[in-house]
């Protein structure tokens, strides 16, 4: 008897605080609610419809655990953080109401545009994630801003406005794996950091000076880059004392002068045995002196591409043209060059072969240690290619310490060329609408044509789409070149050089993606529209990533978006449909967010659609005053709700 009551009490127990449980939640659910409406009165923003289903009658999360409220976080059905990104959000972020949410895990408020002081974060002790990037905050952030906070993972204060030292605080933090703090004003010294594994970290561009810790020296350079007064690994060394630099130059002095002698006696008795190699030695000297494009010297010596006679190196063709007339390097090296320009890799050269046809020679110099197999195949698979819109290299030359990639010569030079130049060629025309929708679409299928070509697992089938890399012929056909380097281009130099790699998710997460090709499309398509040059592909590394995406926004939200579009296509009419919705597309493929961002077939897909002629009028027809393009409408917030 004593046995059934006692189950029969369990029982009871039981379901009294299954009860208790239940309303605790509902009453918690309700009190979040408050506490949420209450911090939302705390902002405002631009957009009216921003957090306007923020409503005490909605639940906050659905049982399967996503959200009814814009920008909440749900997890399992409870509420566990905020994510209000891209809203053009101002005031104060209420940390007082928001310490009042207990299963507050995660904010983020990037992309928006709050200012003044460091947040008071620390009240928020149970917090794992915190996102305040690309705000207007300012001012030093004090040392004690992340005590307490022993759960925090992740901190991302990218491009921002704070100054003074990185807070001991924020060091000492026991979990942390994620840090972005690149693009503010830093200064002194960089503290020891405690953790020593990491999944994001970046000081770029900051006024951090003095020797890196010696726990961070296995980072990658690219972290550091923009730090003048930074040294150490993986930067370069740091600077001696003065005395020390007297000793450097007086064992120098000597060494000189010994070198001299040497050199001079040693001329005088090689100077016969010169002659004879007179004619194969100036061939390559006379090419070498047309390199005078290069920020950095390169001899014009003899390349070690030699063997013990002498003999020159070979020239392999790669291309299936079995009409075209095969040259060797010796043809090569003799004609008469000029310098095109220095690129990312090196220098470019055309040289008139005697035959007749013109080459494009480009020398390569920062290759990875890839052997002359492996590299002949890939070259060889690249010579294969067959497309419209995409420029194959014709044949290449290897050697241990030169290798170069010879292509046809384009007449019409690049993209670029045509889009920011200061002084147009004599005949030069402006590119007017309908020639660059036919060069955005040309370029799409041949970036398709390599994703095809090369497909998963290989992340970057491009790798270094921009202007400059796209060819222009007679008729203004574009042409890739300068695709699928990365696999034989030196992993530091791609990094800080290649145009993926100035990709949102390299400079923030430090990985790429098939998408990635699909992000530098969508900058190629705004440079084709604004006639704004990607100031972010001018910086080596990381650095700043202020790039065209960010400013057609930030134009379109302040309502004066006629300003967009390159004057040089004024007078277009009866297209600024086409032309919005290409603006439409090209902000659509530089999303942020990988996962948000499309997929090259569905971009491509859009730009398809787009109408090369209007059905009333040529949309190149004549040439008004620069209002004329603009004259129909202005254009809204409501053209751009795929950016909300």
């Amino acid at each position: 008897m004593a046995h059934n009551e006692v189950r029969w009490l369990i029982v009871v127990l039981t379901l009294a605080y299954v009860v208790a449980v239940a309303l605790s939640v509902g009453d918690g659910s309700d009190r979040d609610a408050e506490v949420l409406l209450k911090f939302k009165s705390s902002l405002s923003s631009k957009d009216p419809a921003a957090l306007n289903n923020w409503n005490k009658s909605i639940d906050l999360c659905r049982e399967k655990g996503s959200n009814n409220w814009a920008g909440l976080i749900c997890n399992k059905g409870v509420f566990s953080g905020l994510r209000l990104e891209n809203m053009s959000l101002t005031g104060i972020i209420d940390v007082d109401s928001l310490a009042e949410l207990p299963t507050l895990r995660s904010l983020s408020f990037m992309n928006n545009s709050f200012d003044g002081p460091m947040p008071k974060v620390s009240k928020l002790g149970a917090l794992k994630n915190l996102y305040l990037s690309l705000n207007r905050f300012s001012g030093e952030i004090p040392d004690d801003a992340f005590e307490g906070m022993r759960s925090l993972r992740r901190v991302h204060l990218a491009r921002n406005a704070f100054r003074g030292k990185i807070p001991e605080s924020l060091a000492a933090l026991p979990r942390l794996e994620e840090l972005s703090l690149e693009g503010n004003r830093f200064e002194g010294k960089i503290p020891d950091f405690r953790p020593d594994e990491w999944r994001v970290f970046n000081l770029a561009d900051n006024q951090l000076k003095g020797h890196i810790p010696k726990g961070l020296s296995q980072m990658n350079s690219s972290s550091f880059v923009g730090n003048k007064d930074l040294c150490g690994q993986p930067l370069g060394p740091c600077k001696a004392s003065k005395n020390h630099y007297i000793v450097i130059i007086i064992v120098l002095a000597i060494a000189v002068v010994a070198l001299a002698t040497l050199g001079a006696f040693s001329f005088i008795r090689s100077r016969r045995a010169q002659t004879s190699q007179y004619g194969k030695a100036q061939a390559y000297k006379n090419f070498g002196a047309y390199d005078v494009g290069r920020k950095e010297a390169e001899s014009a010596e003899l390349p070690a591409d030699q063997d013990k006679k002498g003999e020159l190196g070979k020239l392999f063709f790669v291309r299936n043209d079995r009409d075209r007339e095969r040259f060797d390097l010796q043809d090569l090296l003799t004609a008469p060059a000029e310098v095109l320009g220095s690129g990312s890799f090196g220098c470019a050269y055309k040289a008139v072969l005697l035959s007749g046809p013109a080459m494009v020679v480009k020398r390569f110099r920062q290759m990875n240690k890839m052997g002359k197999e492996e590299f002949h195949a890939h070259m060889t698979r690249l010579g294969s290619l067959s497309h419209p819109n995409v420029l194959p290299p014709v044949a290449f030359h290897y050697s241990k310490e030169e290798k170069l990639l010879i292509s046809d010569f384009v007449e019409n030079g690049s993209l670029a060329s045509h889009l920011h130049a200061e002084i147009r060629a004599p005949g030069q025309l402006r590119l007017d609408w309908l020639t660059r929708l036919r060069i955005i679409k040309g370029v799409a299928r041949g970036l398709a044509y390599l994703h095809k070509e090369f497909p998963a697992p290989i992340s970057l089938p491009h790798g270094h789409l921009k202007s400059s890399n796209v060819l222009l012929d007679c008729t203004f056909r574009p042409l890739l070149s300068e695709f699928a380097l990365v696999p034989v281009i030196s992993k530091e130099y791609a990094q800080q050089y290649m145009a993926a790699y100035k990709s949102p998710e390299f400079t923030q997460l430090d990985r790429e993606d098939r998408k990635t090709d699909v992000w530098c499309l969508g900058i190629l398509i705004l440079e084709v529209l604004t006639g704004k040059f990607p100031a972010n592909y001018q910086k080596h590394g990381k650095g700043e990533n202020k790039d065209l995406a960010m400013w057609v926004n930030s134009v379109v939200r302040e309502e004066w978006t006629g300003e967009v579009f390159d004057v040089d296509m004024k007078g277009t009419k009866n297209c600024e449909e086409e032309m919005l919705k290409l603006l439409k597309i090209g902000m659509c493929c530089c999303e942020w967010n990988v996962v948000r961002r499309w997929e090259l077939r569905e971009a491509l897909e859009k730009i398809e659609e787009l109408k090369e002629r209007d059905s009333e009028d040529d949309c190149n027809s004549s040439y008004g005053s620069e209002g004329d393009m603009y004259s129909s409408r202005a254009m809204t917030e409501e053209d751009f709700y795929f950016l909300t």
